[in-house]
């Protein structure tokens, strides 16, 4: 009978990163091995993770698989039978090996199959046991389980060496109410889980499959299902926050962190004293959700706030030696964040920047210090485009000069993530002018998708800067993404600059192009491949075919404002929203196809000339060179003033003159001189049609 299926693998602690998709990949190996050997079919089932269990609970899990007709394929006729028809050698041995021993040849079927006659038997397998199956399932889930580092451990009897995530204590296996009889990392099944290490009972002995979620909630003090655990740790957070401040969000992967490094949460109310709160806010918050798993509160107005939340593995009524523990615990934290902070501030940013010359930035790229120079140079031309144009030339380079120097601090030392952050605070205290300030701090924007841009003329230009020089130093020396790697994080970076280019409004003017020209020429000649900046902007395009898509744009809208590789990012939108405006015109499809067409003569007959009048011959001919001149000044006054809607409105006036020339006129005339001039007239449409994008990729 079907009955629901339990499989539990009891461990020692699980590394909390990796336990969620743990806990997915195992129960999912598990129902994906059963239902290949058709035990389960659409089957119902939950995954369960704690800090110390994988288990998966599958509903409708069959006792044992049934008897079936099967189709096996066996060799060639001409292999398999001889000249009498009777089995050959080769033959028999094949059966044997199938099981099918002394079969009687005339009953095999022939058919041909591929190039050749195939010999095929008809068999009836075996019915398979459940604890067969499973046994196989597990062993093809253990395997299959994304484990960050693999340890080895011997058992019990201290010969056997086994390979596993953590070191295994426990296997349980129910089917129903029945153990089924498998074995895993040298253990085998039974009906016995464990509870919480200090609040539930040691041993919770299962009466069947389906009653395990409740039992080991009941008496083993254990959440077993990570997203109800999550949920009940999220819900009684915001219940702790809500009496403390209204501005609180967990942070996601901080509640699935904390989420597996408890069986059975509490959340509690923690305090430090205000004097720490002299510490740039950054540091303490990163000190207590890094070191502690703490989740740090700020107030409606965003500052932090003296009181933390403790995420326990202890539900408590008295938790006051629980707070206390770990108020204890987090002042020596706080105590080393505020030691850093003082001491980095007794030296000047300036003062560090020839420390630099320690730091490799890229064996073919030298130094930080090295790189620095490039930065100032890049950053400085950069500004000279903006709108303050060379008003800010000094402080864009004073900005570049300071940029990297807080790499060389004890904050960022033991912080990564506060370079630029940390930075901004100590240019802060060194008196630096108010733009370079912002501008170091925000050099790194945007950090990932959806983040906030950089402001200012001196933000824009460090943050364009720094995100260039990585694109072109890092491609240039052979180091670009392949597959999913992408070390050096290019398309970080390249969507960075697509985005900045795209929403800043002081970008309007700035040349993708040009800036990578500019960039290439900062490195010393020989050092990058010849062709880097060319690459580097075709990847660049490649990215912002994905922020195009994203945004809905479909393949044939894209590829038409993509098609001439352009170097006007911001324009790239307004382009984009034009040509979908197009699109929905009546004689959007009749131009495009008719555009497709002249590319396609051209292709094949050249570019004919000028354009003579007096070799104009016919009507259809006369009346669109007409139009196209009536048409030319106006496109190009919507052009120059970026209003490439109109252009496109206007240019679809002139579909019945298109269609005219195509009905009734011969292009590839006998007269050579007539040919060459209607090739000119071609062309000259095409270039007119194209000036907003290629309308010809709109063709279905």
């Amino acid at each position: 009978m079907d009955a629901p299926l339990l499989v539990e693998l009891f461990c020692e602690e699980l590394p909390p990163k990796a336990l969620k998709k743990l806990g997915e990949a195992f129960a999912s190996g598990i129902v994906n091995g059963l239902a290949k050997r058709e035990f389960v079919g659409d089957a119902k089932y939950t995954a369960f993770a704690t800090p110390r269990r994988l288990a998966v609970l599958i509903e409708g899990v069959k006792a044992a698989s049934g008897a079936k007709r099967v189709e096996v394929k066996l060799m060639p006729t001409a292999v398999g039978l001889d000249a009498s028809g009777n089995a050959t050698p080769a033959l028999v041995k094949k059966l044997e090996a199938a099981g099918l021993a002394g079969m009687d040849p005339s009953t095999l079927r022939r058919r041909v199959d591929g190039k050749s006659e195939m010999l095929f038997a008809e068999a009836t397998t075996l019915a398979m046991p459940l604890a067969q199956a499973l046994q196989g399932a597990l062993e093809e889930a253990i395997a299959g389980l994304p484990i960050p580092k693999v340890m080895s451990y011997q058992l019990a009897d201290g010969e056997t060496t086994v390979q596993f995530v953590r070191p295994a204590h426990g296997l349980v296996a129910l089917h129903g109410s029945d153990v089924v009889p498998v074995q895993a990392l040298g253990l085998k099944a039974g009906r016995v889980t464990h509870g919480h290490r200090f609040q539930g009972a040691r041993d919770v002995s299962l009466a069947d499959a389906g009653a395990y979620e409740e039992s080991l909630e009941r008496d083993g003090k254990v959440i077993a299902d990570f997203a109800k655990r999550r949920a009940a740790i999220a819900r009684e957070l915001e219940e702790k926050s809500r009496a403390l401040t209204p501005a609180f969000k967990p942070p996601e992967a901080l509640l699935d962190e904390v989420t597996a490094l408890v069986e059975w949460p509490a959340v509690y109310v923690g305090r430090f004293e205000e004097e720490f709160l002299a510490v740039p806010q950054e540091c303490l918050v990163l000190t207590m959700q890094q070191n502690q798993k703490y989740f740090p509160l700020q107030g409606a107005d965003g500052k932090l706030l003296p009181k933390f939340l403790i995420v326990s593995n202890l539900r408590l009524a008295d938790s006051s030696n629980v707070v206390q523990g770990n108020e204890r615990v987090v002042r020596p934290r706080l105590s080393d964040a505020r030691f850093f902070f003082e001491t980095d501030k007794k030296a000047k940013l300036a003062d560090r920047v020839p420390q630099l010359a320690s730091i490799v930035y890229h064996n073919k790229l030298g130094s930080q210090l090295e790189r620095i120079e490039r930065l100032r140079r890049l950053a400085s031309r950069i500004q000279a485009m903006l709108p303050r144009g060379e008003k800010g030339r000094a402080y864009a380079d004073r900005a570049a000069f300071l940029a990297k120097a807080d790499l060389v601090t004890l904050m960022v030392g033991e912080f990564p993530e506060l370079q630029g952050v940390m930075g901004k605070y100590y240019a802060e205290a060194d008196g630096e002018e108010p733009s370079v300030v912002r501008a170091i701090e925000q050099h790194y924007w945007p950090r990932f998708a959806g983040d906030q841009l950089p402001v200012g003329d001196v933000s824009i230009a460090l943050a364009l800067a720094d995100k260039l020089e990585t694109l072109i130093g890092i491609w240039g020396v052979g180091q670009q993404p392949t597959g999913d790697k992408d070390p050096f994080g290019l398309r970080r970076a390249a969507m960075g600059v697509l985005r900045i280019l795209s929403e800043k409004s002081e970008t309007l003017a700035l040349d993708l192009g040009r800036l990578l020209a500019e960039t290439a020429g900062g490195f010393p000649s020989g050092k990058l491949a010849p062709d880097t900046a060319a690459a580097v902007h075709l990847f660049m395009l490649d990215r912002l075919r994905s922020m195009l898509r994203d945004k809905g744009y479909d393949a044939n809208e894209i590829e038409a404002v993509l098609a001439d590789n352009p170097t006007r990012i911001q324009l790239v939108w307004s382009r984009i929203e034009a040509v979908k405006a197009f699109r929905a015109l009546s004689e959007a499809g009749a131009l495009a196809a008719a555009n497709k067409r002249i590319q396609n003569i051209l292709k094949k007959s050249g570019n004919g000339a000028s354009v003579a009048p007096g070799l104009l011959a016919q009507d259809e001919e006369k009346k669109l060179h007409a139009s196209m001149q009536a048409l030319a000044p106006r496109v190009e006054q919507h052009m120059e003033r970026s209003d490439y809607a109109a252009a496109l409105k206007d240019l679809a006036g002139i579909r019945a003159d298109v269609d005219a020339f195509f009905d009734k006129v011969l292009v590839n005339a006998e007269d050579e001189k007539v040919r060459a001039n209607r090739l000119g007239l071609l062309d000259e449409l095409g270039r007119l049609m194209n000036r907003v994008a290629d309308i010809s990729k709109l063709a279905a």
